[in-house]
């Protein structure tokens, strides 16, 4: 089958279907099954098409037209069963009576008699037996007529069907009568089943179930009669050609498919065999049951309005479970019905307040608006009703989102909607708190955003606010007030506005009649006034006061101020400073304001000129531009700064400090530093020097200004270079003029007293470290260079402390190096080191970790292979760690690992000096392995030949040692102590086996 007939048409919006597997009761559907013959023959599927044609041919009934009865059938229908039964014994007897007789009179003979008896009787009985079979179909007729007599088939009652079947003696299960029985029923289904794409009227299921069980009909021949009204219903989709006919099968298909559902309950799962008949899933059956319940639900829902009550909510909620409608998608259904009615009056309104004739049209905006509010308060006290489980799901308050105005364009009309509503809120100029709670409402319904709708309603209450706030000073009641502070407050409490914004508005209006009075260039007297008395009656802070003239008047200052910069050094006349001083004074700027505005504007063409001197192409021309940018500070920003402040100054030159601290006074040997302080007979050749007041210490970092002060402080020092014919340049010396000329940059750049000292000093310090290193090449300092140090020392102005720390560096680090080159060669030993520290050199800088702990290494080796056997552990473990400066403990740790590495070294050693008869070397080694084992106490040595051992001790003990050290050799050796007392004994009477070296040994 096509899946098509369960699919959506495209008069349902926008429905699928989703497919999965249905599993049918295989018994279930055994029993479901019916000949072809008594489908062809007896069912009668023609029954749909003769339903059709009577209801279009206007016929009374929907189950055709009375029957008549035949005269067998008469008969049988006045015979009662019990007459009905002695008829039949009756007629039976007389037919066997009939045929003895005549057998007997034309045979003449009783067998002939009992033959004729016999045949008669056949005969007799096949009558009786066809008369008899005929009773379920004139049972079947009466009951054709009977349904055919009722003008409405649903008043049809089981008591008359089961009377019927009384009256007749027949079973349900009788062909005859149970295919009246199904043509019946598929009559009547297919009469109340809205043909092609007509909607259902919601009565269809509770009307075929009534007349079910009124004809007694079992489900599984009604569910039979379902499942071929939809082979029907496929065959006729067959034969329509056209899409309009396929889409109106698809749909008739889709509601039996819903109806019959509906009607069996959960048999229908297992009586409705959809899945192995139509192919259809148990995901379509579910989609057709919910677009045919959501179209039942909406004609339900069209009939509830704007006054929704208790009892409609729950006869809604009946319906959505007759209709077997989702929670879920009947909560949708509700929200987007009460969302439509808002909606018309939302379109009303907006047709209203676009129209191009809005006078008195206001009213009726509001109006439409209210009836909005009205219903989603209704449905927002329902919404909270004790009984609301009863009611359908999704009362609750409205909202537009996913309707007719969610979209970009739409929203515009809410909020103008919103908007207008707003402006009414205000009738008296309060906001009351019922109309605050309706605008909450309404923003929630439009779905407005806080932000959006806060705006809305902000600009509509800073109109009433100012509307207001002018009628009280008009009026005179804010000036009247006792508490004009209390009066605001009262204004904005009554119209629920922020005393933050209420502030903001005032100083506003504080700024508008601010740049009203200063359109002149000037504020009088009665313009401050006038101020003055807005100032007091809207409450408004000094300090705002103060920044909005710094704003608006200060924008008027900046303008003249940069005039008179852009006039530059020559153009800096009286008229300009005439200009400065009107605006000063006029515009009732305070001298700090009007300071920091043309410092704004100066610092900027300051930067200017640094901007340019780092761009230069050479130190020379950096300084040139450095001091055009002092010249600039000295003719025009002081002269500007005097006119600011409305009376002359005058500057003297900057010096570092004004009374020199004593770390200055220590520095008062450097030229460079005497030479920016000039005398007073400099100063007057000339002229004052510049303000200070406005510098670029917050704009230039430290080091940044102090390379500035450098670099012109280089030109002092070397002069302007002059290039003559043929590439030669010319230097030429400047006076002690430039120096102040420095003095005064330091005073622009914001440099302290202790930052020029310092820039002073390191240039001082670097020339003294250049000729220093020359004159100390070798490291060597003798007398001749101590002189010519001195001489330096005086031409730089460098102080004779810092230049002995020079010197001290430049030689200490010359003797680093070669100390280390020399320990690293093995040149210098522990006592060198001893020499070097008592001449209070510092060998910890000079010589590094690494080369001092080898030193120590070399040093411990050297104690443990100097024959001697001595160790003094205060000696290696205390003073020398001391001198060297190493960590003790990690020394000792040294030791010990040397000492037993060496332990049995100087054993083999020995051993082998033995065989070379070399006595003293033996000696020797045996003294360093007494010396490893005072360091590292030993266990007694093995060796292969304990006779080599004993020869050992021999030639250590002919040594004349001291009896301690013997004897630890002896326990070293592992000689016993009676082997070691037969040797001594030997040995005192002088018959020791190793005479001399040229003796020979006896191994």
């Amino acid at each position: 089958m096509d899946l098509s007939l369960v699919l959506p048409t495209s008069s349902s919006p926008s429905r699928h279907l989703i497919f999965y597997t249905f599993k049918p009761n295989p018994f279930r559907v055994q029993s479901l099954k019916v000949p072809r013959t008594s489908l062809r023959c007896r069912f009668r599927l023609s029954a749909a098409t003769e339903v059709e044609e009577a209801v279009s041919s206007g016929k009374p009934s929907v189950f055709g037209l009375p029957k008549e009865l035949t005269a067998p059938q008469k008969i049988v229908d006045t015979l009662p069963p019990p007459a009905r039964l002695a008829s039949y014994v009756v007629f039976t007897g007389a037919a066997l009576a009939a045929g003895f007789g005549l057998g007997f009179r034309f045979g003449g003979s009783q067998a002939a008699g009992i033959g004729g008896a016999a045949v008669l009787g056949v005969a007799a009985g096949a009558a009786v037996y066809g008369i008899n079979s005929s009773v379920p179909e004139v049972a079947a007729l009466n009951l054709h007529n009977l349904v055919t007599g009722y003008d409405d088939p649903t008043e049809l009652k089981k008591e008359d069907v089961e009377a019927i079947v009384e009256k007749y003696g027949v079973s349900r299960q009788d062909e005859a009568f149970r295919e009246e029985l199904r043509d019946l029923y598929s009559r009547f289904v297919s009469s109340v089943i809205p043909p092609g794409a007509e909607n259902l009227k919601g009565n269809e299921v509770e009307t075929i179930i009534k007349f079910k069980n009124a004809l007694g009909i079992d489900d599984p021949d009604a569910a039979s009669v379902h499942m071929e009204i939809g082979r029907h219903i496929f065959r006729q989709r067959l034969e329509t050609g056209d899409r309009e006919g396929d889409v109106e099968q698809r749909r008739a298909f889709q509601k039996l498919v819903y109806v019959s559902t509906l009607v069996f309950g959960e048999a229908s799962k297992f009586l409705l065999p959809w899945k192995r008949i139509f192919k259809v899933t148990d995901a379509q059956v579910d989609i057709a049951i919910r677009d045919n319940a959501q179209r039942l639900f909406a004609v339900k829902l069209n009939s509830v309005g704007r006054d929704i009550g208790e009892t409609q909510l729950i006869d809604a909620r009946s319906s959505q479970l007759l209709y077997r409608l989702s929670d879920e998608i009947a909560a949708d259904m509700f929200r987007e019905h009460t969302r439509k009615l808002a909606e018309e009056n939302i379109s009303a309104a907006v047709d209203l307040l676009k129209s191009r004739m809005q006078a008195g049209r206001t009213s009726q905006v509001v109006e439409e608006i209210e009836k909005v509010l009205a219903l989603n308060d209704l449905l927002s006290r329902l919404s909270k009703h004790p009984e609301s489980s009863r009611f359908v799901p999704g009362v609750g308050p409205i909202s537009l989102l996913g309707g007719e105005f969610d979209t970009d364009r739409k929203i515009d009309d809410l909020k103008l909607l919103f908007r207008a509503y707003a402006a009414e809120c205000f009738p008296n100029g309060r906001l009351e708190e019922q109309k605050l709670v309706a605008l909450n409402q309404l923003k929630n319904i439009f779905g407005l955003g806080n932000r959006e709708a806060d705006a809305i309603l902000l600009d509509i209450t800073v109109k009433v606010y100012r509307k207001r706030l002018s009628q009280a000073v008009s009026s005179g009641d804010l000036e009247a007030a006792s508490s004009k502070a209390a009066f605001l407050q009262n204004l904005c409490e009554e119209l629920h506005f922020d005393p933050q914004k209420a502030s903001e508005i005032h100083e506003e209006i504080y700024r508008q009649k601010l740049q009203q009075s200063v359109a002149d260039g000037e504020l009088s007297e009665e313009e401050v006034s006038s101020l003055l008395r807005i100032r007091v009656l809207l409450c408004i802070p000094q300090e705002t006061v103060d920044a909005a003239h710094a704003d608006i008047c200060g924008r008027l200052f900046e303008k003249v101020v940069k005039d008179a910069i852009e006039s530059g050094v020559d153009g800096y006349d009286a008229d300009i400073r005439a200009s400065v001083r009107k605006a000063s004074q006029g515009l009732r700027l305070t001298k700090e304001a009007a300071i920091a505005i043309a410092s704004k504007a100066v610092r900027k063409v300051f930067l200017n000129y640094v901007q340019r001197s780092r761009g230069a192409g050479n130190r020379i021309e950096a300084a040139k531009e450095l001091k055009k940018m002092i010249a600039f500070n000295t003719l025009v920003v002081t002269e500007l700064i005097s006119d600011i402040k409305g009376e002359p100054i005058t500057a003297e030159p900057i010096e570092v400090e004004i009374k020199p601290t004593e770390e200055e006074d220590e520095w008062e040997s450097l030229q460079t530093l005497r030479k920016s302080r000039p005398n007073k007979d400099l100063e007057a050749k000339l002229g004052k020097g510049g303000q200070t007041e406005i510098n670029l210490k917050d704009d230039l970092s430290e080091r940044d200004r102090t390379d500035l002060y450098r670099t012109y402080l280089l030109f002092c020092l070397s002069g302007e270079v002059t290039v003559v014919p043929f590439g030669a340049q010319i230097t030429t010396k400047k006076d002690n003029s430039e120096y102040l000329l420095l003095n005064q940059l330091g005073g622009i750049l914001g440099l302290t007293g202790k930052e020029i000292v310092e820039v002073h000093r390191n240039l001082a310090e670097q020339a003294f470290i250049k000729q220093a290193e020359v004159i100390l090449a070798d490291g060597q300092l003798t007398k001749s260079k101590i002189d010519q140090l001195n001489e330096v020392q005086k031409q730089v102005g460098l102080p004779a402390e810092y230049a002995q720390k020079v010197i001290k560096n430049i030689t200490t680090t010359k003797m680093a190096a070669a100390i280390e080159t020399a320990v690293s060669q093995g040149r210098i030993g522990i006592q060198q080191v001893r020499e070097l520290k008592e001449a209070s050199v510092d060998l910890d800088s000079m010589i590094s970790e690494r080369l001092r702990e080898n030193l120590f290494k070399k040093t411990v080796e050297e104690i443990f292979s100097s024959g001697t056997g001595l160790f003094d552990e205060e000696e290696v473990y205390v003073k020398i760690p001391a001198d060297l400066n190493i960590d003790a403990e990690k020394a000792k740790g040294v030791v010990q690992d040397i000492a037993k590495h060496r332990l049995s070294n100087s054993l083999v050693q020995a051993v082998s000096l033995l065989r070379q008869r070399n006595r003293d070397g033996v000696v020797a080694s045996l003294n360093d392995l007494l010396a490893c084992d005072a360091a590292v106490a030993s266990e007694p040595l093995s060796w292969s030949s304990p006779e080599e051992l004993a020869d050992l001790y021999c030639v250590y003990l002919k040594s004349i040692p001291k009896r301690e050290k013997l004897d630890r050799l002896q326990y070293l050796m592992g000689i016993n102590d009676s082997t070691a007392a037969i040797l001594r004994d030997t040995a005192e009477r002088g018959a020791l086996p190793i005479g001399n070296e040229e003796e020979e040994i006896v191994f």
